[in-house]
């Protein structure tokens, strides 16, 4: 029971495959979203591969506010994926609502609708934070134990310094 449990998280590390949901932001977000998968950043290194599908998909990377009108397609998405199915709130609106919070027809963040496994904060989100962040939700899969706590928070900051 062992050596399986081992193959499945072994598998699961090596090759996430992820679906890119946006849920009605200014798109800044989501043009890093698709920068960081591009070979100048190359996600795919670390065997993430963007799918089409949500029954696919491991990991639900997530940009902008939860809007009234997307909160039932985002609760669908979500109910689609299959277990374990992980979700990164990318940007700052989808961490907490952002610039659009307090409006109308904006509920809030991501962790308003749906659980949420890792914070990325910033507006936009560099490449590199995102990369960062996969890494480290991916980290703590592997080694539960040693791993922080999900949801893992980002510090765009931080990133940026180590790459510098």
């Amino acid at each position: 029971m062992g050596l399986i449990k081992s193959l499945v998280t072994w598998s699961r590390v090596k090759s996430p495959w992820v679906i890119h949901f946006n849920t009605g932001a200014c798109n800044a977000c989501d043009i890093e979203i698709v920068a960081s998968i591009t070979p100048k950043f190359d996600l795919e290194r670390f065997g993430v591969q963007l799918k089409g599908t949500p029954r696919h998909a491991d990991v639900l990377l997530c940009s902008g506010p939860v809007t009234r009108q997307i909160e039932s397609r985002l609760k669908r998405v979500y109910e689609q994926m299959s277990n374990p199915k992980f979700v990164v709130a990318i940007g700052t609106c989808a961490c907490s609502g952002g610039v659009f919070n307090g409006c109308y027809n904006v509920k809030g963040g991501i962790d308003t609708v749906i659980p949420v496994s890792a914070y990325i904060p910033g507006c936009p989100v560099r490449p590199e934070a995102i990369i960062d962040g996969v890494v480290k939700l991916l980290g703590s899969l592997k080694n539960p134990a040693a791993a922080p706590k999900l949801p893992i928070t980002i510090d765009p900051a931080g990133v940026l310094e180590k790459g510098a």
